[in-house]
């Protein structure tokens, strides 16, 4: 069974951190490209960062969040992380990983909250 696990969401103030985290399981992780998407209060959904397939050694990142947020991946341990500094209120959303690889697969999502 395929299963793709967020976590590490919750309740931050402005300008704080969190590290998002998804297990993956059930394929083969290492030949999947690994995204984060993100869907706010009452929005669609937005891309917010990819990491390709194998060692991970291309990424790409909404201009949103370029230069705040690092996606990586460990794959000994099937999981993809999202490290989010300096977080803004706009950042408030249901985040979600997916793979795309020979299918697309996606996680139940975790809620990040940005508010004093």
């Amino acid at each position: 069974e395929v299963q793709l696990v967020e976590s590490g969401g919750g309740l931050v103030q402005p300008g704080g951190s969190l590290r998002l985290s998804c297990a993956a399981s059930g394929f083969t992780f290492s030949s999947y490209a690994m995204s984060w998407v993100r869907q706010a209060p009452g929005k669609g959904l937005e891309w917010v960062s990819t990491i390709n397939y194998g060692g991970g050694d291309t990424t790409s990142y909404a201009d949103s969040v370029k230069g705040r947020f690092t996606i990586s991946r460990d794959n000994a341990k099937n999981t993809l992380y999202l490290q989010m500094n300096n977080l803004k209120p706009d950042d408030t959303a249901v985040y979600y990983c997916s793979a795309d690889g020979q299918y697309i697969y996606w996680g139940q999502g975790t809620q990040v909250t940005v508010s004093s």
